[in-house]
């Protein structure tokens, strides 16, 4: 059966919202666009993105592996792309690409197999990777929570016991005290409401149980990043959001509100916008990420949401990317380097127009378990995890792209687009149907 993974919920979520579109406010005139757009600054964060499930390999068990042992998965999980074991030439793979920030989860189910005690082993495992990362030249964002946790977890109920609450931070403090040193940028949960539906989907939560397990969410983030900015002075510290073109402000709103005072930043991961056209050319199947509709330009009205949302809070994109069928051309033509440049352009359009954007990570270094299955492929090196029992990572034409992009800070000054706006874009709503980005002429 099909698996539910994030971007199916995040595409689902924006074709079947379309209809709250209508309720959306109209923005104000936006601002012409410019002839030239400047590069992003020094202080930008280029990055990469990855989860420790999904790269690491070697699983332990858990609510995942419990998951796939049940048949709720397309394939096998066999040993990922071996991160477990490669992560120094991964890791120097990212350095090569000039970027400054290597996201990684610090999985709970690794680091505590049974209950009250940690595994020192593999605590060693995270300090040699976050240690590499940083001799690199790299700052790590570290995610705490990336969908996964121990199978002994699981037995008791996971989120559906509101002991799990005091379980969780019992790690999450040990995992906050233990890098706190290394300076990291962190991220508590990773897309709350897709990690609900996940749950749900594959049955580790019922359906009237979501109400509770979001609140515990809330409640859990609150208390870490109290503490971590007790061990950590200074921390950015947020819950990446997978934004929902559309209905963003309704499926994640009401989370985002809850813990609004405890955000140092806006997390987003952006992958997917749509429109009237968009739909009628080629219906597009959820279960099938790569017919999905790619607009660059849908980054900026997702920025621009969040802008108006949060004003002069820094917002940072902590994933964005491209999905392909087993690595093969998408239908449509789009090719991997050319989304990557028309999406930076839109994130320098973003800055230009006065977004306090900090920060970009391209999903994913390299291709992964997409959460069941093998044949979405996101990494800017493509692994061919079930014909290829070497797991070559072998570079995409996005690989030179980036490359140049965080050398010069960008797209140059007077790049356009391969691929001009979508009429009718309803990624935020009406107001970027009513009151479009456009090219300068």
């Amino acid at each position: 059966m099909a698996s539910w993974n994030r971007r199916r919920f995040l595409a689902t979520g924006a074709l079947t919202a379309g209809a709250l579109a209508l309720g959306s406010a109209t923005a104000a005139a936006r601002p012409a666009p410019p002839l030239e757009v400047a590069p992003l600054g020094r202080e930008f964060l280029w990055g990469v993105a990855s989860s420790g499930f999904q790269s690491e390999g070697r699983a332990p068990d858990s609510n995942w592996t419990r998951y796939i042992a049940a048949g709720k998965t397309e394939d096998p999980y066999l040993d990922s792309v071996d991160f477990h074991s490669r992560y120094r030439a991964d890791i120097a793979l990212a350095a090569q690409l000039g970027v400054r920030v290597y996201r990684i989860g610090i999985e709970w189910a690794r680091v505590q197999p049974r209950p009250g005690g940690w595994d020192e082993d593999a605590f060693r495992f995270y300090d040699d990777v976050i240690g590499s990362i940083r001799a690199a030249g790299m700052r790590p964002m570290l995610t705490l929570d990336h969908w996964v946790y121990p199978g002994w977890q699981a037995e008791r109920g996971g989120w559906r016991r509101a002991g799990m609450v005091d379980d969780w931070l019992a790690n999450a403090r040990a995992v906050v005290d233990r890098y706190a040193d290394a300076d990291p940028l962190w991220i508590t949960f990773n897309e709350p409401a897709a990690y609900l539906m996940n749950e749900v989907r594959h049955g580790g939560l019922g359906v009237t149980d979501i109400p509770a397990m979001q609140e515990r969410l809330a409640l859990a983030h609150d208390a870490v990043y109290d503490h971590i900015h007790r061990v950590q002075p200074g921390a950015m510290v947020s819950s990446n959001v997978a934004y929902i073109p559309a209905a963003e402000a309704a499926i994640n709103g009401g989370f985002v509100d809850r813990i609004g005072a405890r955000l140092d930043y806006i997390g987003i991961d952006y992958y997917y916008g749509f429109s009237p056209h968009s739909v009628l050319t080629q219906f597009p199947d959820p279960g099938k990420l790569w017919t999905l509709s790619l607009q660059p330009e849908g980054i900026y009205y997702a920025l621009d949401h969040y802008a108006r949302r949060f004003p002069g809070k820094p917002l940072y994109i902590v994933e964005n990317g491209m999905p392909t069928e087993n690595g093969r051309p998408r239908a449509d033509g789009y090719a991997r380097a050319d989304l990557l440049r028309d999406t930076v352009y839109w994130l320098q359009r973003a800055a230009a127009d006065g977004m306090n954007v900090m920060g970009y990570n391209y999903w994913s270094l390299t291709d992964n378990y997409e959460w069941g299955s093998y044949t979405p492929r996101f990494g800017l090196y493509t692994v061919d995890v079930l014909n290829d029992p070497a797991l070559t990572r072998r570079p995409t034409d996005a690989v030179a792209a980036y490359t140049a992009i965080t050398g010069r800070g960008g797209v140059p000054g007077d790049y356009r687009p391969t691929r001009a706006p979508a009429v009718c874009s309803v990624v935020d709503g009406l107001s970027s149907c009513t009151d479009q980005v456009t090219l300068p002429r």
